[in-house]
């Protein structure tokens, strides 16, 4: 199992690697020669340019593993999404948190204009860490001596976005985890605060200052509680490198920024009495298996993402054709004095390998389809039935 699902995970995170690399060219050709003349025009732009980049990882969630998430909200918030700025409060439930807000975006219109708080070592990763920088993510150490400049900064920078974002703020600070739940607790235990169950304490500085700075432009703050059924297992993303599915229910409730209290200590507070309320869902959650008391939408499953991954494969595979028939490594070396026998002989060397290249991306253009519309995921049949003819393409054909 873990040979046939590395014989195509690699190849498409070699896919997802060079087409991100195109991207961040691309993304760096802009901000060098549109945004010194039109910061919203490179903002226009980069959004669509992004969003070639972002749309591979949907169709990873969506078509590869076939994660269910399922939306919980009311139908004017529903229609809302992707048509307002917002900043957006979840609780950290697991690893692919980020993927699921992603979704979110992408079924709203707004995936390239998704924007969120992150470690400054983030912006260094190639390709993902690149192209957020170009997209004007803020980056922030964990040192609010430090931060508290440069978040002031990056939320100013938004006042003027030309198109509806969705700032994403993770207030807890890290993951849930049954360890952190446990500190959690001892430290509630020791301040008079309300004991967690289900969240960790969340930390409020971040989110008093982007109040306090987006408060003017911003109208909505989307309260996100993310929670997993008990029939389903918990999603990681080895889970969806394997293309195993999970379920994940998101519970978003709209809140009004002018809303929100004046002072400082008054906004810190009105956060950590959001997370009391989460917790308190959370666990009508756990009893009941669903949010019973918000609507369940419908988000469907488009297709642009399965469009976007199967035009990258192309695009790459038949770049690398391209570049290796300009390296000469399909074209036969002119050698002097050749005889009749060995020219002919190169000649079908050329041609069978210019077929076997042609196979190999025939098959994985099949297997690319077969999982996306599976409703497993990954097919281990298909995967042996791929790898049997990717051996083929380099030991010789098998008919």
């Amino acid at each position: 199992m873990a040979i046939a699902a590395a014989a195509v995970v690699v190849p498409l995170g070699l896919i997802f690697f060079i087409s991100g690399l195109v991207v961040n060219l691309i993304q760096a050709v802009f901000f060098v020669t549109i945004r010194p003349l039109s910061k919203n025009t490179y903002r226009r732009i980069n959004r669509v340019v992004a969003e070639l980049l972002w749309l591979e990882l949907v169709w990873l969630i969506d078509w590869w593993a076939g994660v269910k998430i399922k939306l919980y909200t009311d139908s004017e918030t529903f229609h809302l999404m992707g048509k307002e700025h917002a900043l957006v409060v979840a609780n950290h439930k697991s690893d692919i948190d980020w993927l699921v807000g992603w979704v979110l975006a992408q079924r709203s219109g707004c995936l390239g204009s998704a924007l969120a708080v992150m470690k400054k070592s983030s912006k260094f990763l190639p390709v993902i860490g690149w192209s957020m920088w170009f997209s004007e993510y803020l980056f922030l150490e964990r040192s609010w001596a430090k931060d508290e400049n440069t978040l002031k900064s990056g939320l100013q920078r938004l006042r003027d976005f030309p198109q509806p974002f969705w700032l994403a703020l993770f207030v807890e600070g890290t993951r849930f985890t049954q360890a952190k739940l446990l500190a959690a607790q001892e430290y509630a235990a020791s301040t008079g605060m309300p004991i967690p169950r289900n969240v960790l304490i969340p930390r409020t500085k971040g989110f008093v200052a982007a109040v306090s700075h987006m408060r003017s432009f911003v109208p909505a703050i989307y309260d996100i509680t993310v929670a997993i059924p008990k029939s389903s297992p918990s999603p990681t993303m080895l889970r969806l490198f394997k293309g195993q599915s999970s379920v994940v229910h998101v519970h978003l409730k709209r809140r009004l920024m002018k809303e929100l209290p004046e002072t400082d200590d008054a906004v810190a507070q009105w956060c950590k009495d959001m997370f009391v309320a989460k917790d308190a869902l959370l666990d009508k959650h756990n009893a009941e298996d669903t949010f019973s008391d918000q609507e369940l939408q419908n988000t469907g499953r488009p297709v642009k993402s399965l469009l976007v991954i199967t035009s990258w494969v192309c695009l790459v595979v038949l770049g690398a054709l391209k570049f290796l028939q300009c390296r000469s490594v399909l074209t036969p070396p002119r050698l002097p004095q050749q005889s009749p026998k060995t020219t002919e002989k190169l000649q079908r060397e050329v041609k069978t390998n210019k077929i076997r290249l042609s196979i190999f991306l025939y098959y994985l253009s099949v297997f690319l389809f077969k999982s996306s519309f599976s409703s497993h995921g990954f097919d281990l049949c298909m995967t042996e039935f791929v790898c049997m003819h990717i051996n083929s393409l380099f030991t010789g054909y098998s008919w």
